[in-house]
């Protein structure tokens, strides 16, 4: 999966991503973390606990000093000199703060991870209920990667945003609040002087950001283009070497990693200017600080314990500051994130029947009356209209894109019929309850699907409650027992992520296995052969034959040899029924099917 974009770059400004209706995701989200507002009260008053106990330590510390420097100069002068009582008392309360700070910090912390947690652990819960509601019109309308970037990367961005933003918001507000109280308290003077330097600050850091954003989002692209060279080079390895197209890919990847390099070193050199620049900005800050400080100590208005206490105090200010830009930055992510995970949850779902109808004994006669359908109203299927009696075997035929493959996702419900209805044993198949409809099929495509697990997993997966020996029956009606014998574990043999330690035609008689073991009423067959050779696929008709008897079966082929012992054969052509009638009759018509017929079987 190629997933471009969404990457960070290390340290440094990056390109990031906002919500396009920000105050109705804060809205949302704050109505998530609201049921938990009880753990949310508790973070916040030990957060600003913690808080307050760090700031007031070097106000206690620069007691210390003063203590020690009074001593010495008393001492110097004939008197009393050091109090170590005083400084060991002034310290041990001193400790006592930070570890009360430190256990509210920790409090805090383990209560905020819990909550963040158990928010994505409910709407991880809410993502995988909504997906099996969601129509297939939504997932055509969606990659894999985008749907899986959700449930993924942005339920991660949201849990270890929320995690971080929402703590280091409080304590970095608390913090600068506290900070210049503290600093106030100290000497007005030299605070005025050390908050004359953060526009300056800010004025520099806007300079570089504004020169490396261009850059950082550069690299991104580039980033995404040198990932999918990647991963072409990877998933296409063989038909590079079957076209010896090796120099070409190469060249492309030196392209863009040249690209990438250029556009790299650039934003991280700027990005890492900052540092050097701030610390210049922050040590003038500090002599100028020590310069007045020193003036005032000389003239008694100020100790020197708070002189360390300033000091201490304006190198902390910065810290805070840059804390919030980055929540700035992250709360952007975050909601960003939080806007499509929301969006997610709130596409329109499949409309569920008002009275429910369960079938006891379904028979399996289907009817199509009047059905027109269209994707995005491009109408493809006109005025659709069949009836087929239980246990019959009909066969779908016709060019490509003819509609028969549609015909049949409508029958499964997969889109919803813009004109008609489609009735099983004369009930609306949209006013049969979920259960009685899942049950009434079984189904084997031409594209194959197999999960990673055992090949008796896989197979069981077609009735969960399925005994050993029902799974080896069905395989062996499937033609499919022998081979699964001739493996090293038998029925016990894990199949990789991608199934590709089978053949394509063992992956497909195992899925037909798996049908015949689920025992539907209905059968739907599209290409179900297509994937294995000429022998196997008289095998399967002649299994699938015993399988089909009493079940009413719809059998999508291109090739027509293998549907000629259909009850009704339906020749579709741009939607519509155009004839239908046996193998044997459409023939005699010399028609339609008769062409597409022969030309199967037409000498070059």
């Amino acid at each position: 999966m190629n997933n471009k974009g969404r990457r960070g770059h290390g340290p440094g400004p990056r390109v990031v991503e906002k919500a396009k209706d920000f105050k109705g995701t804060t809205k949302k989200l704050f109505a998530y973390v609201s049921k938990y507002k009880v753990s949310l009260l508790v973070v916040i008053a030990f957060a600003i606990g913690s808080t307050i106990f760090a700031i007031v330590g070097p106000k206690i510390l620069g007691n210390a000093t003063t203590e020690l420097y009074t001593g010495l100069v008393s001492k110097i002068s004939g008197g009393a000199g050091i109090d170590f009582s005083r400084i060991a008392e002034i310290l041990l309360f001193l400790l006592c703060l930070y570890i009360v700070s430190a256990l509210f910090s920790y409090i805090q912390g383990f209560i905020m991870t819990g909550l963040s947690q158990k928010l994505t652990f409910r709407l991880r819960n809410e993502l995988s209920e909504k997906i099996h509601k969601l129509p297939f019109s939504y997932f055509d309308k969606k990659t894999n990667g985008e749907v899986l970037s959700i449930i993924t990367n942005d339920i991660d961005t949201l849990s270890q945003s929320l995690n971080q933003t929402a703590t280091q918001l409080i304590t970095s507000i608390v913090t600068i609040i506290g900070i210049l109280v503290m600093m106030f308290s100290i000497n007005v003077t030299m605070t005025i002087l050390s908050l004359i330097i953060l526009p300056l600050s800010g004025m520099i850091v806007g300079f570089i950001v504004s020169k490396s954003q261009k850059y950082f989002k550069r690299q991104q692209d580039y980033l995404g283009h040198v990932n999918g060279n990647v991963e072409e080079m990877y998933s296409g390895y063989t038909v590079i070497k079957a076209f010896n197209a090796e120099e070409k890919m190469l060249e492309e990847f030196e392209v863009n990693n040249q690209k990438l390099y250029e556009t790299g070193w650039k934003s991280q050199f700027l990005s890492g200017m900052m540092h050097p620049i701030m610390s210049f900005i922050g040590n003038i800050g500090y002599v100028l600080v020590a310069i007045v400080g020193g003036y005032y100590a000389i003239q008694g208005k100020i100790t020197v314990g708070n002189i360390q206490s300033f000091i201490q105090y304006n190198k902390q200010f910065t810290q805070p500051i840059g804390q919030l830009a980055q929540v700035s930055n992250m709360i952007q992510s975050m909601m960003a994130a939080a806007e499509r995970v929301f969006a997610f949850l709130e596409e329109a779902e499949i409309e569920k029947p008002k009275n429910p109808v369960a079938l006891k004994n379904a028979k399996g006669n289907v009817e199509f009356k009047n059905v027109s359908f269209g994707y995005d109203e491009n109408i493809i299927i006109h005025d659709f209209n069949a009836k087929v009696k239980a246990g019959s075997k009909i066969a779908i035929v016709g060019p490509t894109g003819a509609g028969k493959t549609t015909i049949v996702k409508l029958l499964l419900r997969f889109y919803q019929i813009n004109k008609g209805e489609i009735k099983i044993d004369g009930v609306n198949i949209n006013d049969l309850d979920e259960e009685t409809f899942k049950n009434l099929f079984g189904m084997v495509l031409q594209d194959t699907w197999l999960f990673s697990g055992s090949i008796m997993e896989n197979l069981r997966y077609g009735r969960l409650d399925a005994t050993d020996d029902e799974v080896i029956e069905a395989a062996k009606a499937a033609h499919v027992h022998h081979f699964i014998q001739t493996l090293s574990d038998g029925y016990h043999m894990e199949l990789n992520e991608e199934s590709n330690n089978i053949s394509g035609g063992q992956k497909q008689l195992l899925t037909i296995a798996r049908t015949i073991l689920s025992n539907p009423k209905i059968l739907i067959l599209d290409e179900a052969t297509s994937s294995v050779d000429t022998r196997t696929e008289v095998l399967i008709q002649k299994a699938m034959d015993e399988v089909m008897k009493g079940r009413t079966t719809f059998v999508i082929a291109h090739r027509l040899s293998t549907i000629r012992n259909a009850d009704l054969i339906l020749v579709m052509d741009h939607g519509d029924i155009i004839e239908q009638g046996t193998h044997e009759e459409l023939l005699a018509k010399e028609g339609f099917y008769a062409n597409l017929y022969n030309s199967q079987f037409e000498t070059v």
